[in-house]
């Protein structure tokens, strides 16, 4: 899988802006990614050092059409912890 492949993008909601005080940052990530890839993939990409990668599969909801209910497609992301320090210059400015 590509590194491009691993990460559709970065997560910016008002808990992951928290959660950058603790050196945690939230990526939405491939479906059939696991947490080793996507360590590799934030430490390549972003050039910092990743201590611990937690792993959430949200479920898709029920959206109405007219008189009909579709789900819509499940989703991954990861919360990648970063070494004390470690900053990804990304989020800042946001």
């Amino acid at each position: 899988m590509n590194l491009h492949d691993i990460i559709r993008r970065p997560l910016i909601t008002e808990k992951a802006s928290e959660l950058q005080s603790q050196d945690k940052y939230v990526f939405e990530v491939a479906r059939t990614a696991n947490k080793v890839q996507v360590k590799q993939a934030v430490s390549r990409a972003f050039n910092v050092t990743v201590v611990d990668v937690n792993m959430i599969t949200v479920p898709g909801k029920l959206r109405r059409r007219g008189q009909r209910q579709i789900p819509t497609s499940s989703w991954k992301k990861a919360v990648v912890r970063l070494k004390p320090g470690d900053r990804i210059t990304y989020f800042e400015g946001v």
